[in-house]
């Protein structure tokens, strides 16, 4: 039986979803749980593989298990075994086809900013943190460039293991809410840090350290280096991943709940 489930979790709690040999991942943590409702051990598959305190509302995951369960007791009963700062929210029998990661047509992530001159307390590691005020419109037009099918070498990080740099952006936007900027994105597929390589470039341009064509030239440059430092993980969020609906999921995205 394959079963598919959405959780959420706080990063700032793990070392990243992936499996690590000292078991600190968000996935060790799930297959423990998992694997005490089932009384077998389970594999977990996910929809993407988030870094080191980088946030969840909607990460999809799949496993195969040889034991019936009531629903309630992949989720109630796993929340029980699981950290305070991770949790499940819901879980369904799916098709044998199904896999969180290679059946994913799209996936959407969130990055929240707070922009003010002290750093964030309530907030902390909930938001990534700017101390000077920032150019929205600048930062728009910036982030319009990148929006398309592209090369993103200049945003992607040297340990990336992905097959090839080209990914296409569906959607990125900037808004503003008060103190907080919120940039959205939806791609077929990220690179390692591609997110927060951009977030750090679109603050370079917000800040007038670079006009917004700079964006258009790191593209076409294709150099990691040319581009600004890595942001904060502290604000990204895997809001979520699309499915063809023959696999009736439940919802699958999710937004970010901030108190602002």
């Amino acid at each position: 039986m394959r079963i598919a489930l959405a959780i959420e979790y706080a990063g700032d709690g793990f070392c990243g979803w992936q499996s690590q040999s000292s078991g600190c991942g968000v996935q060790d943590a799930l297959e423990r749980a998992l694997g005490e409702i089932a009384g077998e051990m389970i594999t977990t598959n996910a929809a993407g593989r988030t870094d080191a305190g980088v946030h969840a509302t909607s990460q999809i995951v799949h496993f195969d298990t040889g034991k019936a369960r009531p629903t309630s007791a992949w989720v109630r009963g796993v929340n029980t075994l699981l950290p305070a700062t991770a949790s499940v929210l819901w879980a369904k029998p799916v098709a044998d086809d199904f896999h969180a990661r290679f059946a994913a047509t799209a996936r959407h992530y969130t990055y929240w900013m707070l922009v003010r001159a002290e750093r964030p307390a309530l907030l902390g590691r909930r938001v990534g943190w700017y101390h000077a005020p920032l150019d929205i419109e600048a930062m728009r037009i910036a982030a319009g460039q990148l929006a398309g099918t592209h090369d993103f070498s200049a945003f992607r990080a040297a340990e990336c293991q992905a097959k090839s740099p080209v990914k296409t952006l569906n959607h990125i936007d900037v808004g503003v809410k008060g103190p907080l900027i919120r940039f959205d994105f939806s791609a077929d597929a990220f690179l390692h840090h591609m997110l927060r390589n951009i977030v750090g470039s679109l603050i370079y341009v917000g800040a007038n350290k670079h006009p917004p064509a700079w964006i258009a030239e790191l593209l076409a440059a294709r150099d990691r280096t040319r581009s600004a430092p890595t942001f904060a993980a502290d604000g990204l969020y895997l809001v979520g991943a699309d499915y063809p609906t023959r696999f009736d999921l439940p919802d699958t995205r999710r937004d970010v709940l901030l108190l602002h």
